[in-house]
């Protein structure tokens, strides 16, 4: 059957369902809606840390390390917790988990106002802050991935393009609200609206398309291709047995490392260069902002060429625009790295939950994704404590951004060893 007669089998199959139900849009598109507002609200907090850094750094005293620790946890708990969190979206579904996951994350930030000492801050942010991250990714990703066959990796873009438009609008909220407020007030409101909107959302998600009737977008037209796939899923415990997994939990780790250590030092590294900032806290935005466009374009053409390839085409512009940071500290060069930078983080992560699918199937998804979440969140939880750590050994982030370049093109290495994306990918 030809890809042009599948999807039109698939648009054919889609009407129908919804003819079924009584809707004018397919439930998948409500799906993707509300995981795209969930990461919008819950990124958008969770990257303004940066904005946050350099008031904490002033009332309290703490070295750049010491703060950024506190960041590290977080990641550390939201990859470890991201496990449980996936076993538990394919057992009950996304809304169990974004619920305790919301009423954790608003927790979290409700009690940041009252820190005093460090132990308060790594206790508030690192533990339960990063505790409700754990529902940040995994649980939605693995519930686009059921309800789009086809399409998949461009629904997938769309989702992860709120953590964009989270990355882009939040830095600013949170600087304005800082400026106007305070630190302290500024995280009890970002905690409250956080919570609304989580707990909001959750109440309309489905796990999957049986849950109201339906199948999955475009399953009965690619019928032979799914039966493939579901015949080629694995177990957590199979998959972990592969070297492919190891690859792909290395790829992870690359990127967690070189994101996070961007995301959380990149605004007090542009205040070190003697701007300001609100210009710093525009060029965390531009990061976000850019990265949308990314995952929507890279998540679109991975549905023809694959996401293995998107996945290395983003390894290479994030190196390129992480040795384009080492040539000067003007806003121009600033801006233009957030910008290239972004496009290549978003192409990479729009990249993930479609890889893990093409690779080792849906049975066990959600599980399988949280576990190689938990590359991305270890990297993600060295990288801004190393980059803090060689800032306060040798007085510039000049050996920092190198070394986020170098495992750039770790991970394209990586990438590229990977094997392709087919029927009897499963390998030892």
């Amino acid at each position: 059957m030809s890809i042009r007669k599948q999807r039109l089998d698939a648009r054919t199959v889609t009407r129908a369902q919804m003819n079924r139900t009584g809707s004018k849009l397919f439930y998948g598109y409500w799906v993707v809606g509300l995981a795209f507002l969930v990461l919008v609200v819950m990124w958008g907090v969770f990257y303004s840390f940066g904005v946050f850094f350099t008031p904490l750094l002033k009332e309290f005293g703490w070295t750049r390390a010491m703060t950024a620790g506190a960041f590290s946890l977080a990641s550390i708990m939201s990859g470890l917790l991201a496990v449980a969190a996936g076993k538990l979206t394919d057992r009950y579904g996304p809304r169990l988990v974004l619920r305790l996951c919301g009423v954790l994350l608003c927790l979290g930030y409700v009690l940041m106002p009252r820190i005093q000492a460090v132990w308060q801050l790594y206790l508030f942010y690192g533990i339960v802050v990063g505790t409700g991250m754990a529902g940040a990714f995994v649980p939605l990703m693995s519930t686009v991935a059921r309800w789009f066959t086809e399409r998949r990796s461009t629904m997938t873009g769309i989702v992860t393009a709120g953590v964009g438009i989270g990355a882009l609008t939040g830095p600013p909220v949170a600087n304005r609200l800082i400026f106007a407020y305070g630190w302290r007030a500024s995280y009890l409101v970002m905690g409250i609206v956080s919570l609304v909107f989580v707990l909001l959302c959750a109440h309309f998600m489905r796990r999957d398309p049986a849950q109201v009737g339906l199948v999955a977008y475009g399953e009965d037209a690619q019928e032979e291709g799914r039966l493939e796939v579901d015949g080629d899923s694995l177990s957590v415990t199979a998959a972990i047995r592969l070297k492919q997994f190891w690859m792909v939990f290395g790829m992870f780790f690359c990127l967690g490392f070189c994101v996070y250590g961007i995301m959380v030092h990149m605004a007090p590294h542009a205040t070190e260069m003697g701007i300001s900032a609100e210009s710093a806290a525009n060029i965390l935005a531009t990061v976000g902002g850019v990265s949308i466009f990314g995952k929507v374009l890279f998540g679109r053409a991975a549905d023809g060429i694959g996401s293995r390839k998107t996945f290395m085409v983003g390894c290479i512009l994030m190196g390129i625009s992480l040795l384009w940071l080492l040539s000067g500290g003007t806003q121009w060069i600033l801006f233009s790295f957030a910008g290239l930078f972004g496009l290549a983080y978003g192409g990479c992560v729009a990249s993930q939950s479609p890889l893990v699918a093409s690779l080792f199937g849906l049975h066990a998804h959600g599980l399988i994704l949280g576990c190689l979440s938990l590359g991305f969140t270890s990297g993600g939880a060295l990288g801004p404590f190393l980059t803090g750590y060689l800032f306060d050994l040798h007085g510039s982030y000049r050996i920092a951004f190198l070394v986020c370049a170098v495992l750039s093109f770790v991970g394209l290495v990586l990438t590229l060893t990977l094997p392709p994306e087919h029927r009897g990918r499963f390998a030892k």
